[in-house]
């Protein structure tokens, strides 16, 4: 690991990759995201300690959004977004769908989104629920 980049090594663990990646704010929540089924590698789901290596295609669910990647360089050190970038590739199918649903949210988005109930609603919805 002479690379200040940490880019020589071979094969890293599938979450500290995310995390490098800038795809995930902490590993913790890449972590997470892998055990909660929203990562797969190579069309197979994924643990944590799961390496990978250069060539591998992730399909990565982040919310709404749908990506997938395909590793082209490994890393185990956060780096500037542009080296994070460097990273993978998304292809382009993955690219064109999440245009297509940001526009498709932004047509939608229009509306007020929902909010909590203030107190009148909170007390009509007791009402309703109690039957009086």
């Amino acid at each position: 690991m002479n690379d200040p980049q940490g880019n020589d090594s071979a094969e890293v663990r599938a979450d500290v990759w995310l995390w490098a990646a800038r795809f995930f704010k902490t590993r913790s929540l890449a972590k997470q995201a892998i055990d909660g089924g929203k990562i797969d590698v190579n069309g197979a789901g994924c643990k944590p300690a799961k390496l990978l290596h250069a060539g591998d295609v992730l399909r990565i669910g982040r919310g709404e959004e749908r990506l997938e990647v395909e590793v082209l360089a490994l890393s185990e050190r956060r780096g500037p977004a542009s080296v994070a970038q460097s990273l993978y590739r998304e292809s382009e199918a993955s690219r064109l769908a999440r245009e297509a649903q940001r526009a498709q949210r932004r047509l939608l988005g229009m509306q007020a989104p929902p909010q909590r109930p203030d107190k009148h609603a909170r007390r009509a919805l007791r009402r309703l629920k109690d039957g009086g």
